[in-house]
Order: structure tokens, then sequence, then C-alpha cells
């Protein structure tokens, strides 16, 4: 195996683990949402992620131009505010697994962003292998769901749908930084800011977090979408986005609603009927399809320095 090969095969693992462990973050904001507002949670979630990359912070100088920190707080801006609160007020309005299977339009939505923004150009293997998880995404939604963690709603699912077009802005804007500076920079400084904002807005709009009255299981909870479903997931995505296409990479996300259902299946007692098992089993197949045979191309990476 080649050494460009094998880079791009780590950089979609490295894709496929942030999608699968952003699988989990509706689960855990759902524990949390039981004791507090989406936005404190929202608020929570990205300190933990925080002192997880507070770290690196101190090891890696960012090295950014005047121009570069107003397209990263940008990036910020939209990835961070404005998408979570949007994102977590639409699951505090649904259920986990409509929640996570709605980021089955995420790969549509990046793929087609990739192509107008980044001039990225997926083959005809991509194309097919996409449309295949699309409509896996689709067999998924289309499966019957219980009502454990309470009923879905059109309005909360549409909310989870406007979160991830914000997100696109944020996922091209990081890849365009990471043609020059390291995923790391971007990641830790970019996840700064956006904390930074939520520390700025949520209490002034929505008051202090609780503290004295959440439980354990919260806490433990709003660690774990901070440290694994967000700074590690984020450190992940964007060091595959480096060694992959992003309209490649989008497909890889419709593991999350395949994790997501599976939670709903195993901890929360919902049921997946077999269109819904069908669904699952084609996003595997596309995934392993695309990260094989596709020859779509994205530029070497050249960093700062």
């Amino acid at each position: 195996m080649s050494f460009v090969h094998k880079r791009r095969t780590l950089g979609f693992v490295a894709c496929a683990i942030a999608s699968s462990l952003w699988g989990c973050g509706f689960f855990f904001g759902k524990i949390a949402l039981a004791e507090m507002s989406f936005a404190h949670m929202v608020l929570y979630r990205f300190l933990f992620a925080m002192a997880a990359l507070a770290p690196l912070l101190v090891t890696h100088r960012p090295g950014l131009s005047l121009r570069e920190w107003r397209v990263l707080a940008t990036a910020s801006f939209l990835g961070v505010p404005v998408q979570f609160l949007i994102q977590f007020y639409g699951l505090s309005l649904t259920t986990v697994s409509h929640a996570a299977l709605m980021v089955g339009t995420m790969p549509v939505i990046l793929a087609v962003g990739a192509t107008l923004f980044a001039h990225e150009r997926l083959d005809a293997t991509g194309w097919i292998a996409l449309a295949v998880s699309t409509a896996g995404a689709a067999l998924i939604a289309l499966g019957r769901h219980g009502t454990g963690a309470g009923e879905p709603s059109l309005a909360g699912d549409l909310l989870i749908v406007l979160s991830l077009a914000i997100a696109l802005g944020w996922i091209l804007l990081n890849k365009r930084l990471m043609d020059r500076h390291s995923p790391i920079v971007v990641t830790a400084y970019g996840l700064l800011l956006g904390t930074l904002m939520l520390l700025v807005w949520v209490p002034v709009r929505y008051g202090m977090p609780p503290v004295a009255h959440v439980s354990m299981k919260a806490w433990l909870a709003l660690a774990a979408s901070g440290v694994l479903c967000t700074a590690t997931t984020t450190l992940l995505w964007n060091w595959g986005m480096t060694q992959v296409p992003a309209s490649q990479a989008g497909v890889l996300l419709n593991m999350e609603p395949l994790i997501g259902s599976l939670l709903g299946v195993f901890a929360l007692g919902e049921h997946l009927g077999p269109s819904a098992w069908t669904g699952g089993a084609l996003i595997l197949g596309a995934a392993i399809t695309l990260t094989t045979r596709s020859k779509a191309h994205v530029p070497e990476h050249q960093p700062a320095g």
C-alpha cells in the first residue's frame, strides 16, 4: 500500500470514527436535557470539550493572519453557537432516533456544497455510493420507531436539518483554513472561539446554567458529549478532511443515523423494522464502496510554516 493510499485510508477511518461518536451525541444530550435547558446543555458540552483541548492551546501556537482569524471566527460562529443551539433545540422537540436520522440529509448537503464551493468532483462511483447511502438513511427514517424517548415532531426534525445546512459553512471554512494550518490549530482555536461566544450569549439570554441540582448521570453525559462527541470528533474529522475530499467524507456521516438508531433500540427500547435494518446495511455498503472504489481527488495538505 502506498503512503498516499495509506493516509487516504486513515482519513476515511478518522471520519468514520468521528461520525460514529457524533451518533452518540444526541443520546447523551437527551440525558442532560432531562435536567436543564438545551442552551445550558450546549454550553456545558463545549466547556467540557475545551477542558480536554486546553493542553493543545498551550502546545500549538495559532500563527493565523488577521484575515484568517476572521474566517475562523465566522466558521466558529456558524459551527458552535448557531448550529448547536438550533440543533439541540430541535432535539428537545423530537426523539433521539429522529434527530439522528435527520443527519442522513448531511451527505447530500455536503457533497453539493463541496462541488459548488470547494471545486471538488465525485466520480460516478462516488455519486452512486452517495445515492445508496442517502437511500439507506431514508429507509431508516421510514422504519417504525417506538416512543421511549417521547414523541417526534416535524418542527424538531426540520430544525435538525436546518442546523446541518448551517454546519456546511463551518466544515468548508475549516477545510479552507486547513490548507495552510494544522487540524489541531483549527480545531482547538475554533472551538475556543465558539465556546467564548456561548459564554457571552447563553447566560444573558437563558440565565446562569444550573449546578447544584444536576445529577451525576447528567454530568457524566455532559462530559462524554464534550470530550468524546465534540473534542475528539472534531479533531478526527478535521484531520480526516485534510486527507479525503469533503464530498466523499460526507457519506461517512451516515454512520451517525445508524449509531443513533442502534442506541434507540438498545438504550431507549425503540423498535426498528426490516426497512431500517436494510437501510443500515446500505449505509455501511456505500461507505465501504466509497472508501475503496471512488477516485475523487483532494488537494494535498500544505500546513503553514
